[in-house]
């Protein structure tokens, strides 16, 4: 009698998961096409009996997980998943401020966090280091892509015909004296191998810098840099990539 009892109760339980499953499926599958599908389009797709496919959808209205794309049928996702996304987002600067304060302790540098925003970088956060001659930027400044250590991190997660088109245009506005596209395209090629791009006195005079990139769970870029006075940069500069590779391996735990 314990022992039928205990098999129902383990049926049960895999029949939820196989439903939640199921039911998971139903919602990926909406998500690539929420131009809105019809059942048999959704049974289709997911390889399970329309009376199957019926049942959980009911289920996932009743729960505003799924809505009616329009009077004319089908179905989408709906406003509950957008209000479960917005609760689960997460705050990138919060989350990775831990990591700025203890490499920042390490390198007793400053260290920088910046986002990736159509053509440019934004300041989201900074630690400021303890020497007395520092860098420090203004959260919320913008810098360039192709002269910077963040900007040249972020475009070598960028497919390259995006990386072509956003490093071309910037390095087409610096004049007679720009660089060569071929050329900034095998240095992000570089980057990609080893995961450290540099700005060596690049983008400010006196300044140079070392990051990586990386990107959070819905496929934002963000960089962390260590910008460094230039005379004191190159003898930094070994152990920098090293400190640098030890908290990108942290940073990539965390997201």
């Amino acid at each position: 009698m314990v022992l039928t009892m205990e098999l129902e109760k383990k049926s049960q339980s895999n029949q939820g998961i196989q439903v939640i499953s199921r039911a998971t499926e139903i919602l990926r599958v909406l998500k690539q096409d929420n131009s809105g599908l019809s059942l048999g389009q959704i049974a289709e797709r997911v390889h399970l009996p329309r009376s199957t496919v019926q049942r959980i959808v009911n289920t996932l209205l009743a729960e505003r997980l799924v809505m009616s794309a329009s009077a004319e049928g089908g179905l989408r996702l709906g406003s509950e998943i957008q209000s479960l996304a917005a609760a689960g987002r997460i705050n990138m600067a919060e989350l990775m401020h831990p990591v700025l304060v203890d490499l920042a302790k390490r390198t007793k540098e400053t260290v920088d966090l910046a986002v990736f925003r159509d053509d440019h970088m934004v300041f989201v956060d900074q630690v400021v280091g303890t020497h007395r001659l520092r860098t420090v930027s203004a959260v919320g400044e913008v810098f360039p892509m192709t002269d910077t250590a963040n900007g040249k991190a972020a475009l070598a997660l960028i497919e390259d015909d995006r990386v072509a088109v956003i490093a071309g245009q910037e390095l087409k506005s610096t004049g007679e004296a720009r660089r060569p596209l071929s050329d900034f395209l095998k240095e992000v090629e570089g980057i990609r191998e080893n995961g450290i791009a540099w700005d060596l006195n690049e983008h400010t005079e006196g300044i140079s810098a070392a990051g990586f990139a990386f990107q959070d769970p819905v496929g934002l870029i963000y960089a962390i840099s260590v910008p460094i006075p230039t005379h004191r940069f190159d003898g930094l500069k070994g152990n920098l990539e090293n400190q640098l590779l030890e908290a990108r391996k942290e940073v990539l735990k965390l997201v």
